[in-house]
């Protein structure tokens, strides 16, 4: 397993392709050192020939010239390091290669393992992603007006005279999904390795959901864990108790996944502290204090999972501190409320935008904001659902 930057020449063809995606990875020499390991020198060269589409084993042999019987173990070992998603459809299987985020950088830590090294792929991801002082990075993920990934809220904090629609609650999108697993949070996991700890004793294992088509290739490939509607439910539960902020793909129809995220190890919520205060799609809710029963203890500012609230001082004769609101940070998720022991918070109103119904309109509207809407990406983005096969 090579990780020096000269000995596979096409580390730079597969950056090329994996760049056609919404969610692209600015190339530099972390980047090239995370990919040597992940992907050998043949994986490297057929993931750089797959379509944007999902494509069948002949469909692959046309695009890298190889045989079927050298392609198929090749296109397995692959999907078991997550690096291509496979599922069979009609008796016939068909072959995704993964992007990068959210893709298999993930992958790479959600299941314990022996085949890579996991320590020196932390420390490099770790530098890739936050070490750069230019944050290419971060304008790659954050810096569309659509993001990739939008905030849910706490339903019981949420205003019962607010309309909330399926798409909006955690709980609904579990209910509503055909397939469930849970697997292990990639962003904790990887904190591990760099000898660290979640501030809030948040669990590593079982707390991320899948859902879906996505979810069965998971639990396919151990990635995850088959579990029942009720223990999805049950995790969610668990999140909340711990304050968490739950993520989901920033769509209409069919998430794919919820992530219950902390301010200390989630990359995504890391993004807004970082300065992409829009980088997560917010809910149709933001954090009202009631400033006449806030005491200022400030449980609710270590509650938050953003940089979205700030004690400041009151002239008022009582010397007293009070807690104010940044509403640019905000996600409107309610995740600090029940930490208030004065119950002076509570979730108003907001309109956002709506989230894109499929995964397809919303890689399409991310490539047109980033002008990489060419023909060629058109064409695998517009395409038909000839398959079922959509990452859920």
């Amino acid at each position: 397993m090579g990780h020096h930057l000269d000995i596979k020449d096409s580390i730079v063809p597969l950056i090329d392709r994996l760049n056609k995606y919404p969610i692209g990875l600015p190339d530099n020499e972390k980047l090239r050192q995370i990919l040597a390991i992940l992907f050998s020198e043949e994986e490297a060269f057929v993931a750089s020939r797959f379509p944007l589409e999902e494509a069948t084993i002949k469909e692959l042999v046309r695009a890298t010239g190889w045989e079927k019987e050298r392609l198929e173990p090749l296109l397995d070992k692959m999907a078991d390091k997550g690096l291509v998603m496979d599922v069979t459809y009609n008796g016939k299987t068909f072959y995704l290669l993964m992007p990068g985020l959210i893709g298999f950088f993930e992958f790479t830590f959600m299941k314990q393992r022996q085949d890579l090294p996991v320590a020196e792929l932390a420390q490099l991801m770790h530098e890739y992603l936050l070490g750069d002082p230019e944050q290419e990075m971060g304008r790659e993920f954050f810096s569309s007006k659509t993001p990739l990934t939008r905030s849910l809220a706490y339903e019981e904090h949420i205003p019962v005279s607010s309309n909330v629609a399926t798409y909006e609650s955690a709980r609904e999108i579990i209910k509503n999904a055909d397939y469930g697993a849970i697997a292990m949070c990639y962003c904790r996991h990887k904190k591990e390795h760099l000898h660290q700890t979640c501030d809030k004793n948040a669990p590593t294992k079982e707390i991320c959901i899948s859902l879906g088509t996505a979810a069965k290739f998971m639990v396919r490939r151990g990635f995850a864990e088959k579990r029942s509607t009720d223990e999805l439910l049950a995790i969610l539960t668990k999140a909340r108790d711990l304050n968490l902020t739950h993520i989901t793909d920033n769509i209409r129809h069919k998430p794919s996944f919820i992530c219950n995220c902390c301010s200390c190890c989630c990359e995504l919520l890391g993004g807004i502290n970082r300065g992409f205060p829009m980088g997560v799609g917010k809910t149709n809710f933001t954090l009202q204090i009631d400033q006449e029963s806030c005491v200022g203890c400030g449980l609710c500012k270590t509650s938050c999972n953003v940089i979205a609230l700030e004690l400041i001082d009151v002239s008022n004769g009582k010397n007293k501190k009070q807690m104010t609101v940044n509403s640019d940070n905000c996600l409107g998720c309610g995740a600090c409320i029940s930490s208030c022991p004065t119950s002076s918070l509570s979730l108003v109103p907001v309109q956002r935008p709506e989230p894109p119904e499929k995964k397809r309109d919303l890689f399409k509207a991310i490539l047109k904001e980033k002008k990489r809407l060419t023909p060629f990406v058109v064409s695998g983005v517009k395409k038909k659902i000839r398959r079922t096969f959509r990452m859920g």
